[in-house]
């Protein structure tokens, strides 16, 4: 008997005084649990959500689309960033005031071409308050799912409220379980066995997130 048989034979004797049930499973395991832990305003919400992406060491921003495209402008200025990747569908008035090289999202382009580009703009599919999680699902202004993750400076646009749900479950209610999804809590980072903090490991050293108003 090998290790695989023994483990099922386990499994079979601890569920062997179990009554079969013949429904699906959507329908057999219990989800009662909270949607969300409590009840809030959406203004409240985008500040929660504000209050987790700065603890997780993104740095937070505000503007209105009137301050938007100054706003990308200054930030990639002070990165010092010559080329910035973009997706299809990002709104070109987003960067209409940047100077940058503009690098489009191409299949060809290979991990050492995407590390020598300064920085990438994208959208976003869904932001998650209660844990300061941003999602990127691939869609047109967010683009193929390396480009958030090779460059170093990634500024990521939140409209709010719109895009900002309080809870895990209810953002899962609004993506596409057939669509590629990124979950972003933060810049890259890890520690190794002393607790050293590194990051740009996994992903951007330096995340932006701007909320639009």
């Amino acid at each position: 008997m090998n290790s695989r048989d023994r483990i099922l034979g386990r499994v079979r004797r601890a569920l062997a005084d179990v009554a079969p049930d013949e429904r699906p499973y959507e329908e057999a395991v219990v989800r009662d649990y909270l949607r969300a832990h409590g009840e809030r305003s959406a203004a409240r919400t985008v500040e929660l959500l504000a209050e987790n992406l700065a603890d997780y060491r993104a740095i937070v921003h505000r503007a209105d689309a009137q301050e938007l495209p100054y706003l990308v402008m200054r930030l990639l200025s002070e990165r010092g960033a010559q080329e910035v990747l973009v997706p299809p569908g990002l709104p070109p008035e987003w960067l209409s005031a940047a100077d940058p090289v503009r690098i489009p999202d191409r299949a060809a382009s290979t991990a050492q071409r995407l590390d020598r580009v300064d920085s990438v703009v994208t959208g976003c599919a869904v932001a998650i308050a209660e844990t300061g999680t941003i999602v990127l699902d691939g869609s047109p202004d967010q683009g193929r799912r390396r480009i958030s993750l090779v460059p170093d400076h990634h500024i990521c646009v939140v409209r709010v409220p719109d895009q900002v749900v309080s809870s895990v479950p209810q953002a899962l209610e609004r993506l596409d379980p057939a669509r590629p999804s990124t979950w972003i809590s933060g810049p890259s980072a890890t520690s190794d066995i002393e607790l050293d903090r590194v990051e740009g490991v996994h992903g951007p050293r330096t995340l932006e997130v701007i909320l639009l108003r």
